[in-house]
């Protein structure tokens, strides 16, 4: 990404080298001379998205170095775990070592949670959709979920020594949990349609404007009925059918996006790029009159 970054701005800069070049020979034209601000203007804008850009990505990956690094203390702690309890003469200040270990585990969970929500927020707000942070995503999701095994391979271990081990093991499991939905939700998008009226009935859509009745424009209703959509990770589906005469987006969508492809009242939207297609709202809302 660093690479990209330096690239984009040396391209940047012989680009500003190019215009300066274009002035000293086109100076005679107030015109040309508007136009080269204009594009010397859009050359800082464009220098100062690639820098907070990177600024954006740096702070996330910061975020995920810290997970994964507790990830592994917490791997640490289990073998530890494992290895001080295989002790058949194990005394009562190793097992309450053991149960120390048990309750720092369970900070490191909360800590991560905390972090994962961070990164969520920070993903959300800033619009950092970049391909190689979903795989990062998806790859951290995939660790804590085996570690959620091998946890609860620990809990079975210890179940014999001592109650209190596992009523701390299940206060970490379900840190685990929250963890894993936070992480979940990062993909999560939701679609709906229907004809008009189903929508209206069902509290999707609301009609608004016009004039004396006449002209309303249908739009999602702000307290919209989120039971009435179906649920979708963003990320894995590539495709939406909807049955219906004529299709009409109520949310909005880049064409670029997408391509409906139609075969009679089937209707498949296909989507290209799902970064750009849910970047302006992770509900989609169809009709189908």
């Amino acid at each position: 990404m660093k690479y990209l970054f330096i690239s984009l701005i040396a391209t940047l800069s012989l680009v500003s080298c190019n215009l300066n070049e274009g002035s000293d020979t086109e100076a005679g034209g107030s015109a040309d001379g508007e136009e080269l601000a204009k594009l010397r203007s859009e050359n800082r804008d464009l220098k100062d998205q690639l820098v907070a850009k990177d600024s954006m990505l740096n702070e996330s990956i910061m975020l995920f170095n810290e997970i994964e690094h507790n990830l592994a203390m917490i791997n640490l702690k289990e073998d530890e775990i494992r290895l001080r309890s295989n002790d058949v003469e194990l005394a009562e200040d190793g097992k309450q070592w053991i149960l120390q270990e048990i309750q720092n585990i369970n900070y490191l969970r909360e800590a991560n949670a905390k972090k994962v929500e961070e990164l969520s927020a920070s993903l959300d707000d800033k619009n950092l959709q970049i391909e190689e942070f979903q795989k990062l995503v998806s790859e951290l999701l995939n660790k804590i979920q085996v570690q959620e095994e091998e946890i609860e391979m620990l809990g079975v271990e210890l179940a014999d020594l001592d109650r209190e081990y596992v009523e701390l093991l299940e206060a970490y499991q379900e840190q685990t949990e929250l963890a894993i939905e936070t992480m979940q939700e990062l993909n999560s998008a939701y679609y709906a349609y229907g004809s008009t009226s189903e929508l209206l009935a069902n509290e999707v859509i609301v009609k608004e404007g016009g004039f004396i009745g006449i002209g309303k424009k249908a739009t999602l209703k702000s307290d919209f009925n989120d039971e009435y959509f179906t649920p979708i990770d963003m990320m894995k589906t590539k495709s939406i059918e909807v049955i219906g005469k004529k299709v009409k987006f109520i949310t909005d969508h880049p064409s670029s996006s997408y391509e409906l492809i139609s075969n009679g009242d089937n209707h498949q939207i296909k989507i290209k790029d799902p970064k750009s297609f849910w970047k302006v709202s992770k509900y989609l809302v169809v009709v189908v009159d």
